[in-house]
C-alpha cells in the first residue's frame, strides 16, 4: 500500500526494481486485475522480465482506500495517482491506460511530462468532448438523481453486465466476472464506479472534467515520444475514438482488433506486443 494523503492504494510490482517502468492503469470499474494476462504475456517475452511493471489500483477501487463520491474528481485521481508515480517510479516511465486510465495517467504525467518515454492506450477517451458530443446512456444514467444511486451503489451496475461491452462475452463470465465485484461487493464500497461515471463530461460546454481533458489532450498531441494504441472496434463505448486519436498522432502505431471496452481479456498478447516495442522504441 502506498500513501496519498489521507487515501492508500494499492500497487503490485513485477520485476527488477532498477529494470525500466512500466505503468499500468485501469479504468472504471476495474481494478489491477485487468492487466494480469497482459502482465503475463510481457514477462514471457524475450526481454520482457528484465522490465519492471508497476499495476496500481485507482483509488475507490480494487483494494485500494474508498472514499466517497465528492471526493472524486479527474484532478484529484491525477493528484493520488500523481504521488503514487513519485514514491514508487521516481525516474522515466511508459504509460498503458485504458478506460480512466488514459486521461487520469496523462494528467498526472503532464506535472512529470519528461519523464514519460512512451505511451500505449486501449479504448479510452483523453479529449474534451466536440461540439456533437452525446452522452451515451450508460452515462445519462449517472446523472439522474436517486435513480443512479439504486442502480449504481444498491444494484452494482456496471459490474453485472460488463461482458455485454465485450467482442467476447464470454471473457467476462464465471471467476473472472466474480473478481470483477469482489472489491465492490458491499454497497458501502460502490461510490466510485458511480463518480467516475459521473466524471465523464455529459456536455460540451461545462463539465468539471473539461479542464484537465484539454491538458491531458495537448499532452497527446505534442508529446515527442513512441506511442502505440490497440483498440476494441467491438466496444459499444469507445469503439471508434480510436479515429479521432489517429488523426491527432497521424505517426501512432494503431493496431485494430475485434475486441471490446476491456480489451486486456480478449488481446492480451496484442497489448503485450505493443508494449514491448514502445519500451524498445523508447
Amino acid at each position: 500500500m502506498i500513501s496519498t494523503g489521507i487515501e492508500r492504494m494499492h500497487v503490485l510490482e513485477w520485476g527488477p526494481i532498477d529494470g525500466p517502468s512500466v505503468l499500468l492503469v485501469h479504468g472504471n470499474p476495474t481494478w489491477g486485475f485487468l492487466w494480469r494476462k497482459v502482465v503475463a504475456a510481457i514477462r514471457a517475452r524475450r526481454g520482457g522480465d528484465e522490465l519492471r511493471l508497476i499495476v496500481p489500483d485507482l483509488i475507490g477501487l480494487g483494494l485500494s482506500s474508498k472514499p466517497e463520491i465528492p471526493a472524486h474528481s479527474l484532478e484529484h485521481h491525477a493528484t493520488w495517482l500523481g504521488q503514487m508515480i513519485d514514491q514508487v517510479i521516481p525516474g522515466p516511465l511508459v504509460l498503458a491506460a485504458q478506460d480512466w486510465g488514459g486521461p487520469i495517467g496523462l494528467l498526472a504525467m503532464s506535472a512529470r511530462r519528461t519523464r514519460l518515454r512512451g505511451l500505449v492506450l486501449g479504448n479510452t477517451a483523453i479529449s474534451p468532448p466536440g461540439p456533437q458530443f452525446k452522452p451515451t446512456l450508460f452515462h445519462r444514467l449517472s446523472q439522474l438523481p436517486l435513480v443512479s444511486d439504486v442502480l449504481f451503489r444498491r444494484l452494482g451496475f456496471p459490474l453485472g453486465v460488463l461482458h455485454r461491452t465485450q467482442g467476447d462475452r464470454s471473457s467476462i463470465r464465471g471467476e473472472v466476472a466474480r473478481a470483477y465485484r469482489w472489491p465492490l461487493r458491499t454497497r458501502a464500497e460502490r461510490a466510485a464506479p458511480l463518480a467516475l461515471a459521473r466524471m465523464v463530461p455529459d456536455s460540451a460546454e461545462a463539465h468539471p472534467s473539461i479542464a484537465g481533458l484539454r491538458i491531458t489532450h495537448e499532452l497527446f498531441a505534442t508529446a515527442q515520444i513512441p506511442i502505440s494504441m490497440v483498440w476494441g472496434e467491438a466496444d459499444p463505448i469507445l469503439g471508434r475514438v480510436v479515429t479521432h486519436l489517429a488523426r491527432t498522432r497521424p505517426d501512432a502505431k494503431v493496431t485494430r482488433t475485434p475486441a471490446g471496452h476491456f480489451l486486456q481479456e480478449e488481446v492480451p498478447e496484442l497489448l503485450a506486443d505493443a508494449i514491448v516495442d514502445v519500451c524498445a522504441r523508447a
